[in-house]
This record gives C-alpha cells, structure tokens and sequence, in this order.
C-alpha cells in the first residue's frame, strides 16, 4: 500500500509538472493543503497536549474536452494500518457540466447532505467539522461506517435553476445513489442510499435548505441476538434529515444545521479491515435515535485578515440527553495571505457521558495551500 500511495504521488507530480498534456485534457493543476494542530484537553482521565498532523492531501484536476470535469484527491497523512488514518484516495471523479441545470458526477466524492459537509477543511473555520455532521454525514459515521471524510461511492444530479431579474439562480437541487459503505469499499448489501438535498436562495448570500437520507450500513461476519448466534449479511437502516440556513454577506458568515438520524449502530467502529471489528455484527447501545444542532458565526475583525468566531455545537448520541455533549468554541482566525491561515480557539465542554462532564480544549492550527 504504502509503495502504491508514493507511487501515485510521483505519477501526480510529474502530471502536473508536465505543461505537454494531451489536447483532450485542459487546464490539469497540481494542488494540495495541510493542516498541522496543537491540541489541549483538560478532560479527566483523558489529558492530551500534543502537537499533530491533522491533514495532509494532494490533488488533480482538470477539464476533459469541453464539458467534463475531474478531479482525483490523495490523503497521505496517519499510516497504513487502518482505514481511518491510512494514506487513501479520498475523491477520483468525473462530472459532466454541459448545463446549469443539469450535472452528472459519479465516482468518489462528497455526500449531498448538510452545507458543512462540502466546505473545505481550511474555509470551515472552526478545530473541526460540528459534532452532527461528522456523525450523520459520513466523517466518523454513528452507525459505526469507518472514517470516510463525508465522502461514499457513486452517481449523483445536481444543478441550478430558476433566475430572477439580476440573472441570479433561486433553486438548487442535488440528489445521488451511493454504495452506503464509505470510501473505498464496495458494496455489501446490494441496497443503495439515496441522499439528497434542494435549497432555495431569496436573497443574495443566503441559502435555506433541506436534506434526506435513506439507506444501510451494512457488514459481514457474526452476531448473537436473543441468545441465538447469527452469522451473514447484517444490514442497519439509516435514516436521516437535516435543516440548513446559511447568511453570507461583508465578510461575515453565519450558519446553522439541525440534523436528526433514525437507525441502530454497530457496536464497534469499523477500523481496520482485518481485525474483528471488521466482521463484527453486533448492535451497540446507542439505540436508533439521535440528533444535534449546531449555530456559528465568523465576523471581520480585519477584512480580509483577522476573524472573530464563535460556536454552540450540540450533540445527542442516543434518544434523550442522557449522554448529550454540549461545546461552546470562540476563537480567532489570522489569514497572513490566501494559502496560509494561523487559526485558534477555546472550547468549553459539557459531556453527560462523562463523570466528570466540564473541561476545556485549546486548539491552534496552521494550515498552508499550494
């Protein structure tokens, strides 16, 4: 695996070095990013102060002929042990863009639900992605789905309809057919999730949006229920919501998502391919609901240079708030220049789970693009 990751990241080097592309190619760029953190947590029993290399990627993309667009991305940072840190490919793509209205993409790509889950990492703002979208949409999934960047296999539509008077569009819509088992992985159950979102934009920078999930998660192996040992195909359904609103005006970003999911979990996250979480069947204690909701803002200190920013972002892992994680985040965002941004806050934390529920976490993190 890992001869293959430095292999694929020579072959993207010397294609994007190369300016002597094929005719039918336009426009190929080499691009990347990287996120390094310190994180503090003052948690009990869990005290961590650690320097660490959240995110490292390189990717390719370009035009084909005229109307079609592509894109294959590469994550390098963790090792190659498991799935959820391991150097994998996290988007290889391509996506027909003849009409506004109409868009074909199919590959490996973002899955249309929340308007959080496609924001790039060094946009989003905060130490992370909120509570509700890394677990509904696809990050570190509820339903025990290995770590997939929000991302699954397969074919969506999408496109952008109904202009007003300034030639500005009303309507978007985007809906998609995926494997419903994360990144790099086909298949299990032979039951596809269909997800899918529309949002409509009154006014400019605004957005208000609806979001559907239906579908599996889905693994073989062994189980045992009502004392009865079980073993094949166990297929979880997922079934999920979630409402959006977006303001984006002077430099100033605020955005809100609710999120609600029906469905059992896994006992187990899936990790590692090859050890017993892997075929591990067994339903956890979660139960087979949860929600959370999230409101933020960012506003211009310095346009363009220096941010303010503040966050309430709850978490509900099971039906009620017996086990509800609350954090309340302010910080600062620095932008020395558009590919290098110095960013860091505090958070506030109040976790029911826990006996001890109240600490605190410092996070900094300096990202850079190319």
């Amino acid at each position: 695996m890992k001869k293959y990751i430095i292999s694929a990241a020579m072959v993207l080097g010397v294609l994007g070095a190369n300016a002597q592309t094929p005719k039918w190619i336009n426009n190929v760029k080499l691009s990347g990013y990287g996120i390094v953190q310190y994180q503090f947590s003052s948690q009990d029993n869990a005290k961590a102060n650690s320097f660490n290399l959240r995110l490292g990627r390189i990717a390719l993309d370009g035009r084909i002929l005229k109307d079609w667009y592509w894109k294959a991305q590469i994550q390098f940072n963790g090792n190659t042990s498991t799935l959820g840190s391991s150097p994998r490919v996290v988007d290889l793509f391509a996506e027909w863009q003849k009409y506004e209205f109409l868009r074909i993409k199919a590959g490996q790509f973002k899955n249309p639900f929340t308007f959080e889950n496609p924001i790039h990492p060094v946009e989003q703002g905060f130490m992370g992605y909120s509570q509700a979208v890394t677990a509904f949409a696809g990050f570190s999934d509820r339903s025990g789905k290995h770590s997939s960047n929000g991302r699954d296999i397969g074919i969506q539509l999408q496109g952008d309809f109904l202009k007003n008077s300034a030639g500005r569009n009303l309507i978007h819509y985007q809906i998609g057919v995926f494997n419903g088992q994360g990144i790099n992985v086909k298949d299990i159950d032979q039951q596809k999730n269909i997800i899918g979102g529309v949002w409509v934009m009154p006014v400019a920078g605004m957005r208000l949006g609806w979001f559907g999930w239906t579908g599996s998660y889905a693994r073989k192996g062994t189980w045992t229920e009502n004392g009865i040992n079980h073993s094949g195909v166990r297929s979880l359904k997922q079934r999920r919501y979630a409402f959006s609103a977006e303001y984006l005006k002077n430099d100033w970003t605020f955005r809100s998502e609710y999120i609600h999911s029906t469905g059992p979990a896994f006992a187990k996250a899936l990790v590692n391919t090859n050890d017993a979480s892997a075929s591990d069947c067994n339903i956890g204690t979660k139960g087979d609901k949860a929600q959370g909701v999230y409101a933020m803002v960012i506003a211009p200190v310095l346009k363009d240079k220096l941010y303010a920013k503040a966050r309430y972002d709850m978490y509900q892992p099971t039906d009620g708030a017996e086990k509800q994680k609350t954090m309340y985040e302010v910080g600062l965002n620095y932008k020395f220049s558009k590919s290098l941004q110095l960013s860091g806050e505090y958070a506030y934390v109040h976790d029911r789970s826990l006996a001890e529920p109240n600490y605190s976490m410092i996070d900094v993190q300096m990202s850079f693009r190319f």
